[in-house]
């Protein structure tokens, strides 16, 4: 099987080291599921995956063993150049995504190409009960739609996401420094009237003072709208 042709290649890249590095930035998963293949190492091998005409194999073989399989897979998929092809890669394997380096490193080329049938599926995924869906979906808003194609109920969306997942709280924060970078005046009433929940609200002051996109005077603002343990900004 071409699974089993792939993880023994994976071996052979193996730097035990870094797979422990590894393991200790995902918390979620078990220490014996990270080979420890380094990033520029899956990505060119991903590339040479691309072109051979059995790789569909490999992606329709989920859930995988390892972590690197996953990372690789994300490589795979964003490499896909057919729009439609790929929603249904990304789709298929969406619901087997079991952390957040792969949930990130999934950003597929093509669609910037197609962002009006992206924002559709988007919002699909955004109502989803997958905690790296939410994730997904919210990456790919900050990634496509804060620029020229931007609109007020893209923040809103996520304003209206509230979870007890540690990392949809923690997109949401970055999503939102993201915004304040880029669309400050549109995005700060949503700090300063506590739109979005507490537990992502302080976050996000932090990522945005800690961005040299925002200046001195909107971090100064942006410090008095903290809140405090007790409820209160300070």
């Amino acid at each position: 099987m071409l699974t089993d042709e792939i993880i023994e290649r994976l071996y052979t890249m193996q730097d035990k080291k870094f797979g422990e590095f590894q393991s200790r930035l995902c918390p979620t998963l078990n220490a014996d599921r990270f080979i420890g293949v380094r990033t520029p190492e899956l990505r060119k091998y991903a590339k040479e995956l691309q072109k051979r005409d059995d790789i569909g194999e490999f992606l329709s073989h989920v859930p995988h063993t390892y972590f690197d399989e996953n990372q690789l897979h994300a490589f795979i998929i964003s490499g896909i150049k057919d729009y439609e092809c790929c929603m249904d890669e990304v789709c298929r394997f969406l619901p087997y995504v079991d952390n957040w380096a792969t949930c990130d490193q999934m950003s597929p080329k093509v669609f910037k190409k197609h962002r009006p049938e992206l924002l559709v599926q988007i919002k699909k995924w955004l109502s989803s009960d997958k905690v790296y869906t939410v994730r997904f979906a919210i990456g790919m808003l900050m990634e496509h739609f804060l620029d020229e194609d931007f609109d007020i109920s893209y923040p809103q969306a996520v304003a209206d996401i509230h979870s007890d997942e540690y990392y949809i709280n923690m997109m949401i924060a970055w999503y939102f420094a993201t915004a304040l970078a880029r669309q400050y005046d549109a995005i700060l009433p949503f700090i300063e009237e506590r739109r979005i929940d507490e537990r992502a609200h302080n976050k996000t002051i932090q990522k945005a003072v800690e961005s040299y996109r925002i200046t001195d005077e909107q971090k100064d603002h942006l410090r008095t709208l903290r809140i405090k343990k007790d409820g209160k900004q300070p």
